[in-house]
């Protein structure tokens, strides 16, 4: 990684310049369609649909696109809200992927104390709602400076649903579809700004159905098979297993399903399962492991067990020619600072969040250029093995929230969020322009990503042959 920090470093300064020439063009456009972008982004923040079940909101993002005169080819890779918006012909090829899938049981009002909007309904916990309209937006403005500029390339807007669990960007890349691409951008929700390089931990997930015999658990108990034992016996060896895995493996599960009344033996039970590790070999292995579990819990109980793959994502692989560039751009459109009742909310959420809270003002730096790993894990990892991949985050929460919390839903749904997703926009927005204007680039970048995955690398999806996991939320 030393090298790749040394021979990037001319390229950008030689883009700043150039940056600033793309501004006012780029900007105004962004700025122009501001009220658009926002009533879009709320629809979706108000739908709030989970994975693969996001009919409406991904709609909404193809009407955005279809009325700047992208072309719309949804339904792609078995996913029925999965989509691929282009415009343009010819090289280069700029991809920018857009999410919109929400969390399932975290509804929240847009207020600074919790309080759902609908109980028991989901919420954008991690900000995919701005995600979206902010990926599409950048797609929309360089398209529009594309136009008038003339000049050969292609800009492709990627809809992909299911992020969360669901791993709809690795069936998309399976499928071959970010394969004709140069590069592909991508951002997310935070609570700074920052562009970094940046590794995640590869991660599979599955469910365990246990099948067993019901009886009466008192009246007939040795004519019981528990599924429930079944289950409760797995997650004992698995955590038993705990002591002999690396200190970077995470595993986490949650009984889905352990039967409806105590005086009867469960005859199904199920259990829901994600194991992690930066290295997806290790990941593979492990979950064997988790699969062995899993037999010798059923032969030990005397019931049958049903393994279900439903996702399976590769660690991000960082492309730092590529990252420094969006860096240098992000450090151009900057942060944005508070009004007065921005600050007043961001105080009241602040107060919740305890020893986590960071200083207000942070809204408008950008983080300092240094590499790091996220302990999280997301489908832009399979993406970034099959062609060249960079992002940045943006402070659309309060600082000091963590993702997956009512506070990054509230904030989401405020003018804080929409400000952070209006400087998202402005920073891929200027870097699609310039990798389309600036072809040498792009031979840096792709020589970076061959020595990045090897010369000998093959892409093997870890979920397998399997079809998209649809019916995952449900």
């Amino acid at each position: 990684m030393k090298y790749l920090f040394t021979v990037t470093l001319v390229t950008v300064i030689s883009l700043s310049t150039y940056a600033q020439k793309l501004n006012k063009q780029l900007f105004s456009d962004l700025e122009s369609k501001k009220q658009s972008y926002e009533e879009a982004s709320m629809k979706i923040w108000y739908l709030a649909e989970v994975g693969y079940q996001e009919e409406k909101s991904s709609k909404v993002l193809q009407e955005l696109l279809k009325n700047e005169g992208f072309k719309i080819e949804a339904g792609v890779s078995e996913i029925p809200t999965a989509f691929v918006a282009t415009y343009g012909s010819g090289e280069p090829v700029i991809g920018i992927m857009g999410e919109y899938d929400a969390l399932p049981g975290i509804s929240q009002k847009a207020v600074s104390y919790k309080e759902p909007l609908t109980e028991g309904g989901a919420g954008h916990a991690c900000g995919h709602h701005l995600f979206g309209v902010a990926s599409a937006a950048a797609a929309i403005a360089a398209k529009n400076w594309l136009a008038q500029n003339g000049g050969s390339g292609t800009i492709k807007f990627y809809g992909t649903p299911a992020e969360e669990g669901g791993s709809g960007k690795v069936y998309m890349a399976r499928a071959g579809l970010f394969d004709d691409c140069d590069a592909v951008l991508h951002w997310h929700p935070g609570d700074g700004n920052g562009a970094s390089p940046s590794t995640t931990l590869a991660n599979k997930t599955g469910k365990f159905r246990f099948y067993g015999v019901s009886a009466h658990a008192s009246g007939a108990p040795e004519r019981g098979r528990s599924a429930l034992d079944a289950v409760e016996a797995m997650n004992f060896m698995v955590n038993m297993m705990r002591e002999h895995t690396t200190e970077d493996t995470r595993i986490h599960y949650v009984i889905t399903s352990g039967g409806k009344a105590p005086n009867v033996v469960p005859d199904f039970a199920e259990v829901y399962y994600y194991v992690r590790h930066p290295d997806p070999q290790e990941v593979k292995s492990l979950w064997q492991r988790l699969e062995n579990a899993a037999n010798g819990a059923a032969l030990g109980t005397d019931t049958e067990v049903e393994i279900e793959v439903t996702g399976g994502v590769y660690n991000v692989l960082p492309n730092e020619t590529l990252q420094r560039i969006v860096h240098e751009n992000l450090t151009e459109v900057g942060g944005f600072d508070y009004t007065a009742d921005e600050a007043q909310f961001a105080e009241e959420i602040s107060k919740s969040l305890g020893k986590s809270a960071k200083p207000l003002n942070t809204t408008n730096e950008v983080a300092s250029y240094q590499y790091y790993v996220v302990k999280a894990s997301t489908d832009v990892g399979d993406v970034s093995w099959t062609v060249p991949t960079a992002g940045m985050r943006a402070a659309t929460w309060v600082p000091g929230t963590a993702a997956h919390s009512w506070q990054a839903v509230a904030a989401g749904g405020t003018s804080i969020g929409q400000k952070g997703m209006m400087v998202a926009a402005k920073t891929l927005a200027l870097t699609i322009a310039e990798l389309i204007d600036k072809p040498a680039v792009l031979a840096k970048v792709q020589e970076e990503f061959e020595a990045s995955r090897g010369s000998d690398f093959v892409y093997e999806a870890l979920v397998g042959d399997r079809g998209p996991a649809l019916d995952y939320r449900k």
